[in-house]
């Protein structure tokens, strides 16, 4: 895999072959599993999963819609993608953090639900899951803030 050290965003199929760009694919396997496994969820009056649904479904969207431009060659036409590129990654990462930091909060209220195990494991696999997607994209965000810097 190769690192992009020109400073400018790859289009097509090095989408694939570039890092942080190929960090696309596991941001939509991990985001998408936590926006499956919150959903199939028993949601609780008190409960932020509300939040972590937004998140993974907002960051769901927008990645395959910035994917979809990137492999287009749109990102080619104007500089400013360098810079959507940081902000909007590094806004992701923020907005999964705090997801994961909220549904984790959940997971420890139903430890000692009896009625609600099979909520407990779910939220268990999704915080997870949040987290590793949070770490893709604090990854994409801080390989994407270094190319921006060289170029």
């Amino acid at each position: 895999m190769a690192t992009t050290s020109s400073g400018s965003l790859p289009s097509g199929c090095g989408v694939f072959t570039t890092v942080p760009d190929v960090f696309f694919i596991p941001e939509f396997v991990f985001g998408g599993l936590v926006w499956i496994l919150v959903a199939s969820t028993r949601v609780l009056m008190d409960n932020p999963q509300g939040w972590v649904m937004f998140v993974s479904v907002f960051c769901f969207f927008f990645t395959t819609l910035l994917f979809l431009l990137y492999v287009s060659g749109v990102n080619q036409k104007s500089s400013v993608w360098l810079t959507l590129d940081v902000a909007y990654h590094a806004l992701a990462a923020f907005f999964y953090l705090s997801a994961s930091v909220a549904l984790a909060n959940v997971t420890i209220r139903l430890q000692n639900d009896s009625v609600n195990f099979k909520s407990y494991q779910e939220n268990i696999a999704a915080v997870v899951m949040s987290y590793v997607a949070t770490l893709f994209y604090a990854l994409h965000a801080v390989f994407s803030a270094k190319r921006w810097k060289s170029s």
